[in-house]
């Protein structure tokens, strides 16, 4: 229920965010167009992102007489959760990691990577695929849509007014002056970084979510965990060369690799607090 409260509020605040950016542009006209360009990108996010990303992965779809043990795990999985079978993917990469993704659980699509498939037990591989399949259910795919939409859209909005202030162009009041600019400077700057942290925020909250509906559906919290912990030591020793920072919150982990700061701006929460938790499911029976 807070992970819930916690995503309405970050894409309430995303929203007011945007209005913001929208009325410093051009008052009342620029909210109204700000309005309309979200509603665009989220039309078209909406109907094609699936498509997209499981392009830009090479993803190849698979039929149960090609793989039945992975196969038939997904189809017993989403009937454990109350799904409908989701179409089922494999990518092409070394690398392990899965990923959901879709409009609604009647269009969804489960992927998962070769590497995944090597090096886990089949145990770890239903937690991991049962995380994958409580995305679906959540409507976390829509929600990280519509997060990933605004920010994109603050962002191109800070791109223009950055240039409306340098030419004194914008918003303005008979008072305003030099302020006015310097204002406006800061906004193009501070809110495009503040959409990206509200997004990363949406991001980690669905994470934990998936990570406790994921244990409930397969009924071992602890595979799931021991899972994150192979995934995260192997992801970081054959990390996936494809990945973009634009897609990378779809992933059950990270699958981009870099240093602290990366760590910092992370579109996932903590490795050690999503194993501890699960491990805090498993031994308090709460599942």
């Amino acid at each position: 229920m807070m992970n819930r409260l916690k995503t309405t509020l970050l894409l309430t605040l995303l929203t007011l965010l945007m209005v913001a950016m929208g009325s410093a542009i051009g008052g009342k006209s620029g909210m109204v167009f700000a309005f309309f360009m979200a509603c665009a990108m989220n039309f078209f996010s909406y109907w094609f992102s699936d498509k997209i990303v499981l392009k830009m992965y090479g993803a190849r779809e698979i039929t149960e007489a090609e793989n039945p043990a992975f196969y038939g795990m997904v189809r017993r999985l989403a009937t454990q959760g109350g799904l409908p079978m989701p179409r089922v993917y494999v990518i092409p990469s070394d690398s392990p990691n899965a990923f959901a993704t879709g409009r609604n659980p009647n269009h969804a699509a489960v992927a998962a990577t070769e590497g995944i498939l090597r090096i886990l037990s089949m145990e770890e591989l239903e937690g991991v695929m049962a995380h994958e399949l409580s995305h679906v259910k959540n409507r976390d795919i829509l929600v990280s849509t519509i997060a990933a939409t605004f920010a994109g859209a603050i962002s191109m909005l800070g791109n223009m007014l950055q240039w409306a202030a340098i030419f004194g162009g914008g918003r303005s009041d008979d008072d305003e002056g030099a302020g006015g600019m310097i204002g406006g400077l800061a906004m193009a700057i501070i809110a495009p970084i503040a959409a990206m942290l509200i997004q990363m925020a949406v991001s980690r909250s669905r994470e934990y979510l998936a990570d406790e509906s994921g244990a409930r559906i397969c009924g071992n919290p602890l595979a799931l965990a021991n899972a994150l912990k192979k995934l995260q030591m192997a992801s970081q020793m054959i990390p996936m060369q494809q990945a973009t920072p634009a897609s990378a919150h779809l992933f059950i982990v990270n699958p981009l690799t870099g240093g602290a700061l990366l760590n910092l701006f992370s579109t996932h929460p903590p490795m050690e607090e999503r194993i501890a938790r699960l491990e805090q499911m498993a031994y308090s029976r709460t599942f």
